[in-house]
Formats: C-alpha cells, sequence, structure tokens
C-alpha cells in the first residue's frame, strides 16, 4: 500500500511540474488526436479525467495507473481538468459529442462509453480496456 501512495504521489508531483512549466513557458499545447473537428471521438484513445483536490479521483487513480501499466497499447490519457485549461475544453467537448449532458470526475472515456465515480470505474473499466485492445487486434 505504501509503495502505491508513493507512486502516485510522485506521479502528481511529476504532473504538477509539468503543468507549470507549460503554463510559465507559454508552449502551444497541441489540439489532442483524440477528438475530430467533427466532434466525433475517435476509438483509439481512452481518457480518465480527474480534479486536482477531488477525493474520489485521488481513490480511483492508483486504479487508473494500475491499467495504463497492465495495458501499455490502450493509449490511456490521463488529464487534470480543474486547473488545465486544454484539458478542461477537451473534455468538454468529448462530453459534448457524446451527449453528456451532466459531468462530473472522476470519468472514464472509451470509445462512446463513459464511466464515472469511484465504483463504477474500478467495476467496468478493466473490461472495457480488454474489449477496445481485442477490437484494435
Amino acid at each position: 500500500m505504501d509503495k502505491t501512495i508513493k507512486i502516485v504521489a510522485v506521479f502528481l508531483a511529476v504532473v504538477a511540474v509539468i503543468s507549470i512549466a507549460v503554463l510559465i513557458s507559454g508552449i502551444p499545447v497541441k489540439a489532442d488526436p483524440g477528438v475530430q473537428e467533427s466532434g466525433i471521438v475517435a476509438t483509439d484513445s481512452i481518457y480518465f479525467f480527474y480534479g486536482e483536490e477531488c477525493p474520489a479521483c485521488h481513490y480511483v487513480m492508483p486504479f487508473v495507473i494500475n491499467m495504463t501499466e497492465k495495458y501499455p497499447g490502450a493509449n490511456i490519457q490521463i488529464r487534470e481538468v480543474w486547473h488545465n485549461q486544454t484539458n478542461q475544453q477537451l473534455y468538454q467537448q468529448i462530453n459534448s459529442a457524446l451527449g453528456v449532458a451532466r459531468t462530473a470526475v472522476p470519468e472514464v472515456v472509451i470509445g462512446s462509453t463513459v464511466l464515472t465515480g469511484g465504483v463504477e470505474i474500478p467495476e467496468k473499466f478493466e473490461a472495457l480496456i480488454q474489449a477496445s485492445l481485442k477490437k484494435k487486434a
């Protein structure tokens, strides 16, 4: 358990440092290839959207990190949306394209399937990853 907490802490520290560096540098961030101009979500991207101070997000984060390690070919993208405007726009664009009227983090988007919360994500995420990878094969 302590190892998982350390991994999550290191991950969050790295994300924070990179986010600050990008904000300070003014480097433009490219549009994400996961959303096409038509608003249709590409099936080759899996998103985990979270908020930095969200307790439920931090509860789910170790599970999501484990899935990224277990399925490296799944293209799981972890995106903080409360403090990162680019990620917030992507989050809104994807949810709008999918017709999701009520959004909440933590949220996983796989193709046209949306999972939310600390119960649904751990229960269903891995099976959806496996199904997604099977379709690609």
